[in-house]
């Protein structure tokens, strides 16, 4: 199991958001619950491959 952070609000009706480590990559859905099921699938599409030239963030270290 794993633990990531990710970004929501709520504008009008809707719940939209993104995964902290892919924040180019938005979704959007009627409740936070449905939200987070669409960001379990968004993040299943970007590991597989399905999605061309996805950005990552990562951490630099500078002495």
């Amino acid at each position: 199991m794993r633990t990531l952070e990710y970004t929501y609000w709520q504008d009008g009706e809707y719940f939209l958001g993104h995964l902290n480590e892919y924040p180019d990559y938005e979704t959007q859905a009627y409740s936070k619950e449905e939200l987070i099921e669409n960001l379990k699938d968004l993040l299943a599409d970007l590991e597989s491959d399905q999605v061309p030239f996805v950005r990552h963030v990562e951490e630099l270290v500078v002495a």
